[in-house]
């Protein structure tokens, strides 16, 4: 099943997502879900919280990202629970974007190397290490089971300039090639 996409403006996104348990109902469906939702709308992570369901779990494909040719460096995983125990390594900017922040991007500061402690699929406990791309893609996913966005990340004088963009998605006055929910839609139904 494809979900929509929770478009910023959300509460769910703003919120830190809860813990879950082995015994969550029908998980592997929505790991599943998750991939499927990722891909019709082609992001390489996509956390609970944008599909409007605030628990500790993403999923990520950077094999996508991997270049024809060159050595596999990408990976395709589910994340329950996440904690990162250390980051490491000189900061770098990387212009990032987000599928509920459509058609907007910014450079976000990250460092380039991290290890983190979660729990596959299968509630089995992990700690691994990454670097570059697989470090960032893991620390924006994380970032939103803590209700953080990338704009949280940048200048106020860049958000003052991203400000109209920002009102339009939550009025849902965007055009994406994927489904999605605004705020505006999420206010009518209370």
């Amino acid at each position: 099943m494809i979900y929509p996409v929770y478009g910023y403006g959300a509460g769910v996104l703003k919120r830190e997502a809860k813990e879950i348990e082995e015994d969550y109902a029908n998980l592997k469906q929505l790991v599943a879900d998750m991939y499927e939702t990722m891909y019709e709308a082609n992001g390489v992570g996509l956390a609970c919280p944008q599909i409007g369901v605030s628990i500790r779990m993403f999923v990520i494909d950077t094999e996508q990202l991997d270049e024809e040719g060159d050595e596999p460096v990408g990976v395709k995983k589910v994340f329950i629970n996440p904690i990162i125990v250390e980051e490491e390594g000189t900061e770098w900017d990387y212009e990032e974007g987000c599928l509920s922040i459509p058609d907007l991007t910014s450079d976000v500061t990250r460092k380039p190397k991290i290890v983190v402690e979660y729990y596959d699929e299968d509630f089995n406990l992990k700690e691994e290490s990454y670097d570059g791309m697989n470090a960032r893609v893991i620390q924006h996913e994380t970032d939103h089971l803590d209700g953080i966005l990338f704009t949280d990340h940048i200048s106020g004088f860049k958000r003052r300039l991203m400000k109209r963009k920002l009102e339009n998605i939550k009025k849902g006055r965007i055009d994406v090639d994927y489904r999605m929910k605004f705020a505006v839609d999420l206010k009518k139904r209370k």
